[in-house]
């Protein structure tokens, strides 16, 4: 076997891991082009009411694992560690798919990233899923960790903070991946996607400085997103920093 073919593999099997759908690099991203500059009122209200209800099925779903999971440690029948590793499988799920909460198009792709102009130093397409799997699993074991330093509760801040921090990130890709509105993602990655995370790792720190640490290269890798947000929109004409209103064809 080639070294292409085992790119090929690779790149095949961490996209289906991850979700990352190949589209056509001729087919059209999914909005038609912008001749105003008039602010899309009726996409913010979709995209915070979209987030919003994101948010708060995802904290209902928390505390339907808070009362499962005491279902679990009170039964002497499971091991004891059982219920860590229910945890743990729990929050890989919401660390890779929590756009299945989102009632908002969360179609991950590389379409909107092949087609525009990037900036020399970007990172090749396959380096965002592997990254962000390795972020994914950072996140189970810094989310767990503050789990059992919360005594085995759900519904605590800094869990709440996490999923609003990943409804953020859901919302964000649907800004810039599906419907490329590159001017309106820079301001969402900046204030909403990074510096949520600033604020997650912080209070996960205070609450278990392993955690904090564990989370803190998602810092990292989040600031160079940002920034590549940035070039790229910069690069690619520089449209206002909100969604314009679009004529659909």
């Amino acid at each position: 076997m080639n070294q292409s073919n085992k790119t090929g593999i690779v790149e095949q099997f961490v996209n289906t891991l991850m979700g990352v759908k190949n589209f056509n690099q001729q087919q059209s991203p999914n909005t038609s082009i912008a001749n105003t500059k008039e602010l899309d009122i009726r996409a913010v209200l979709v995209y915070t009411l979209g987030t919003i209800l994101q948010i708060l099925v995802m904290i209902l779903v928390l505390l339907g694992m808070e009362k499962l999971v005491m279902l679990i440690d009170n039964n002497s029948s499971f091991p004891i560690w059982f219920s860590t590793l229910f945890t743990g499988l729990f929050f890989a799920i919401l660390s890779i798919r929590s756009r299945i909460f989102s009632l908002l198009d969360n179609t991950r792709s590389r379409q909107t990233y092949d087609q525009v102009i990037r900036p020399r130093w970007s990172p090749p397409p396959l380096a965002f899923p592997i990254v962000w799997m390795i972020i994914a699993v950072l996140r189970v074991i810094s989310s767990v960790l503050v789990w059992q330093q919360m005594n085995h509760q759900f519904l605590v801040l800094p869990l709440i903070l996490f999923v609003v921090h990943l409804a953020l990130g859901d919302t964000w890709n649907t800004i810039f991946t599906v419907e490329r509105r590159l001017g309106a993602a820079v301001p969402v990655v900046i204030l909403g996607l990074w510096f949520s995370a600033l604020v997650v790792t912080a209070v996960y720190w205070q609450t278990n400085s392993v955690a904090g640490m564990t989370l803190s290269f998602s810092c990292v890798w989040l600031t160079v997103a940002a920034v590549l947000v940035f070039r790229i929109w910069q690069l690619n004409g520089s449209e206002p920093l909100y969604p314009l209103k679009i004529n659909s064809y």
